[in-house]
């Protein structure tokens, strides 16, 4: 499975719908913290990051973990990276990521060229 879609931050939950469409047959609790991730991530690219936004979703079989679905949140801003538990919007912001850390097996962020891509990898049941 891969999902690539554009995110448009006026419709944040146009990224929860269609990660829904495409988890249709899976576990409800995996859905639903998939939609979670997916969402805080395409949330942190609207509101740190330049526009083009990307939403990436693929699984991959970690060699000791087994497999994951890995959701990816691409931005045109290399330059700023996500900060655990800190927000420059609003000191009563910045816990998305302490979810993310909750939730996925592991996080990180990979620059390629002009871009940044943040990443997660969320257990598969």
């Amino acid at each position: 499975m891969a999902v690539d879609t554009s995110v448009h931050c006026d419709d944040l939950a146009a990224v929860r719908n269609r990660v829904g469409e495409v988890l249709h047959t899976c576990d409800e609790d995996f859905v639903v913290d998939v939609q979670l991730v997916a969402t805080e991530l395409a949330s942190n690219a609207c509101d740190h990051a330049d526009h083009p936004r990307h939403l990436l979703l693929r699984t991959e079989v970690h060699p000791d973990r087994g497999p994951e679905l890995v959701v990816e949140a691409r931005d045109a801003t290399p330059d700023r990276t996500p900060v655990v538990g800190s927000s420059s919007i609003s000191p009563e912001r910045g816990n998305g990521m302490n979810m993310i850390e909750t939730i996925c097996n592991d996080w990180g962020v990979r620059h390629e060229g002009h871009s940044k891509v943040v990443w997660c990898r969320i257990p598969i049941p």
